[in-house]
């Protein structure tokens, strides 16, 4: 398991199951997005006739120019949306030699009279198509943003329809996540080993050139030609969870260009890998705490009278799952990996947690189908087949950002640290560490030390009892940035705008609209 894989889905996964229940992973993919399911041909940059701004298509060296200068062709893909494909260069180091071109989606703005500009989105994961959410902007984002923005998604590089990286079958992903996320034995801990070698090996068979280029620097770098070819002078950015440290790194490399900036459900990029997976592993086991207080709140908990017992009656569960698959509706068995993300992806939305009451009181009756309905979510399954290839991608960009990784050995000697923080989830979290083993692709770019000076305001979201990007991290991105703005959200589940806080709300909206920055250390 990738101890950030959770972070994958979020905005995609959980969005749509609180908006349809059970009948959800379908909307995920709709049948009509066939422009968006293939990698797109890149056609050669183009220059424009009339630049608005000779300023605004300025490019950082001679070489990439082209990339910079070119036109958009827009072309109408969903109802009231637009496509088009960015061509970027694979490695930026030798911007003359191959390219690619990434998908891109935008919804015009509702309210052309009241038109601001363009705001990129991105969702998170790493791996998430940004495509997505701009698609279903009704829902991702309020109507003051709708009506006064172009939202523009784009699926970064080897994710989604711009190249996806591919690393297994579909039944091999199957296997990969269904697999014990926290081995018992030796046996199972080789297996687990020899998996992550077989991943890699995967990729770089199955994959082109590009899989040692879908770094975060290297997508924000992409994102300054997206800038440049929107014909915008700074770049509008609003980025959630992960989206938080690409918007994070662009700052850093491109300060003179942040235009408006929001980071919601903010990581820290400045933490080693360890801290940050042990700083998640105990802000899941926060929120499953939170949700069965919630329970017992509520009387006549089915989990028990105390959040002990709650999380005794679940860790036996899991325990009988990892020792007995249950049955489910479907042909496959809900195994431990599946049990596993099935019971974390509700926790992502305190909307969600009637999911995952559902799913556990199925589970100690013996049916494990809506636990693995929830898994499949998580993995943008759907049909027996993957809609996207997030889980695979997720891998890759983490991995060429930070390569740090552990033998196999030395797992267990970090189970006292991750258990303390995390009693329900640590052992997991603990094998994460293991997660980069077996990468063969040397990454392009060192990790940056992330200040962004010179940089305009920059809006850092927080959610104090966010299970996947700790509180702590927003406080931390904030400091670190020269001109970081913290404001806090009081609540449950992961990132903060659009979830019902109308102060959060105003915040965002009058800044990213009218440039009103907000209090720093705002409280809401």
């Amino acid at each position: 398991m990738n101890p950030k894989a959770i972070v994958a889905i979020v905005v995609v996964a959980l969005m749509v199951l609180g908006a349809g229940g059970v009948a959800v992973a379908a909307l995920i993919a709709s049948d009509d997005d066939s422009s968006q399911n293939s990698s797109p041909e890149a056609p050669a940059p183009t220059r424009p006739t009339e630049p608005l701004d000779p300023s605004v298509t300025e490019a950082p060296s001679p070489d990439l120019e082209p990339f910079y200068a070119q036109e958009l062709e827009w072309s109408d893909c969903e109802s009231g949306k637009e496509c088009a494909t960015l061509t970027v260069p694979i490695d930026y180091r030798d911007p003359t030699a191959a390219t690619i071109g990434l998908a891109l989606l935008r919804a015009p703005a509702e309210n052309p009279d009241a038109r601001v500009g363009s705001l990129v989105i991105n969702p998170g994961g790493p791996g998430a198509p940004g495509t997505t959410p701009a698609n279903e902007s009704e829902s991702y984002f309020g109507e003051p943003l709708r009506e006064s923005f172009d939202i523009v998604g784009f699926d970064p590089r080897g994710t989604g329809a711009s190249d996806p990286v591919d690393c297994l079958s579909d039944e091999e992903v199957d296997a990969f996540i269904a697999a014990d996320p926290a081995p018992d034995d030796p046996g199972e801990e080789e297996q687990y080993a020899d998996s992550l070698e077989d991943f890699y090996a995967g990729c770089v068979e199955n994959s082109d050139a590009l899989i040692g280029h879908v770094s975060t620097n290297e997508a924000a770098r992409d994102m300054d030609v997206l800038r440049a070819a929107l014909r915008e002078e700074t770049l509008t950015y609003l980025g959630f969870s992960y989206g938080t440290r690409l918007g994070a790194t662009y700052a850093e490399l491109f300060p003179e260009r942040v235009g408006k900036f929001v980071l919601d459900g903010a990581t820290d990029p400045a933490l080693s890998y360890r801290q940050s997976v042990l700083n998640q592993a105990g802000g899941f086991q926060l929120a499953l705490e939170s949700y069965i207080q919630d329970c017992v709140d509520g009387g006549d908990c089915f989990l028990g009278d105390t959040v002990q017992e709650g999380l005794d009656r679940i860790s036996g569960l899991l325990d009988q799952i990892d020792d007995q698959p249950l049955p489910t509706n479907e042909e496959r068995d809900l195994q431990i990996g599946n049990a596993f993300y099935g019971l974390v992806l509700p926790l992502y939305s305190e909307e969600n947690w009637q999911y995952l009451s559902q799913g556990l009181q199925q589970a100690f009756e013996g049916d494990g189908s809506t636990l693995l309905l929830l898994s499949d979510i998580y993995g943008s399954r759907e049909n027996g087949t993957y809609a996207d290839n997030s889980l695979e991608a997720i891998y890759a960009i983490n991995c060429l950002d930070d390569p740090t990784s552990i033998e196999p050995g030395q797992v267990r000697s970090n189970y006292r640290d991750f258990k303390k923080v995390a009693p329900t989830f640590g052992e997991v979290f603990a094998w994460g560490l293991l997660n980069c083993r077996g990468l063969q692709v040397e990454p392009a770019y060192k990790p940056l030390d992330i200040r962004a000076e010179g940089a305009a305001p920059i809006v850092v979201l927080g959610t104090t009892r966010d299970p996947a990007t700790p509180y702590a991290e927003a406080v931390a991105l904030a400091k670190e940035l020269e001109s970081g703005v913290l404001v806090s959200r009081d609540g449950d589940g992961h990132t903060a705008y659009n979830k019902g806080n109308d102060c959060i709300d105003v915040a965002v909206e009058d800044y990213l609209i009218e440039g009103v920055v907000p209090e720093d250390g705002l409280e809401c």
